[in-house]
């Protein structure tokens, strides 16, 4: 009996063995045993309710911040499409934005209305994984313009999340991996439509002078390891750039397979063009094992890993 024998009939699509590499940004990974993509929230919080207690979930956005491996993800993974990409200017000048809606749009949305959420336009995902990640550019992160959102529970129950509900830090949340955020109100200040598109464009001028846009990457590859002591003397903290850390290692342009840390931004982990998920994710072990050796420094990864490791030929 397959997992999809078992699972709760939805108005939605399931599909099995879904191959993930042409949805993930990256564009590697294996298949999920199983993709749910739902109609609508009661579809999603009466599947979740009824779905077995053992049977893992996994939700995703467009991937942009993740390595799936290449052994895929068992369970079942959800992906949240059109019946939850809406936007909106409330009333009141907040925005409400569905969850699998793109932060770049929501950006150039709101600026139409004069709301600005500007630093979103050079964030490649979702705002459902923005929430997540807490993302953030520029001295802006996702938390200052947050207000609430909804979400649905691994117990599906549909719950509204206010700020301190979510214990946002530097490019995290305290949100529960299986917790799917399925919409949000986010408050911006108010600036002439005209400022906030030229804003826009400047911002991504100035990013594509110093970052591989055009590479398939899923931005940073690694935290900046603030707070950072090279003598373990409480005067001597300070904060350093994940990419100078790696530069100075010499890991600029280093590659394992298919991934290269870009000569450009070294903490831009590209597919150059055939890499593997393992290539990827073996590449930036590399360059954290030789930062440790040169520096001290223990690189936090801000890139997620999940699924299966390929299992060797011949292994079962």
């Amino acid at each position: 009996m397959s997992l999809l024998d078992i699972l709760p009939q939805v108005t939605g699509t399931l599909t099995p063995n879904r191959p993930m590499d042409t949805l993930s940004w990256l564009r590697t990974g294996g298949p999920a045993e199983v993709l749910f993509q739902p109609a609508h929230m009661a579809d999603l919080a009466g599947f979740m309710k009824a779905l077995p207690a053992e049977i893992s979930v996994l939700p995703i956005g467009v991937c942009s911040n993740m390595i799936i491996r290449d052994g895929g993800i068992k369970g079942v993974v959800v992906r949240l499409g059109r019946g939850f990409n809406g936007f909106e200017v409330m009333a009141n000048g907040n925005i409400r934005a569905g969850a699998s809606l793109l932060g770049a749009h929501a950006a150039r949305k709101a600026a139409d209305a004069g709301v600005d959420l500007t630093f979103l336009r050079t964030i490649p995902g979702s705002i459902g994984g923005a929430i997540k990640m807490n993302a953030g550019c520029y001295g802006d992160y996702l938390a200052d313009v947050f207000v609430s959102a909804t979400a649905v529970t691994r117990a599906g129950d549909i719950v509204t999340l206010k700020s301190d509900d979510m214990g946002f830090s530097y490019r995290h949340s305290d949100m529960a991996d299986d917790m799917m955020i399925t919409q949000c109100v986010l408050r911006g200040p108010a600036e002439q439509p005209d400022v906030l598109h030229q804003r826009m464009t400047d911002q991504l001028t100035k990013r594509a002078e110093s970052q591989p846009v055009k590479d398939r990457s899923c931005g940073s590859t690694f935290r900046n390891p603030a707070g950072f002591s090279s003598t373990g003397r409480a005067d001597d903290v300070h904060d350093l750039k994940a990419w100078k850390v790696i530069d100075d290692a010499g890991l600029r342009g280093e590659k394992l397979g298919g991934a290269q840390m870009s000569p450009m931004h070294p903490n831009f982990m590209v597919n150059t063009g055939d890499a593997t998920s393992a290539d990827l994710e073996d590449l930036g072990e590399l360059v954290r094992r030789k930062v440790k050796e040169h520096s001290g420094i223990d690189l936090e990864w801000e890139i997620m890993r999940v699924g299966e490791n390929m299992l060797p030929e011949g292994d079962g």
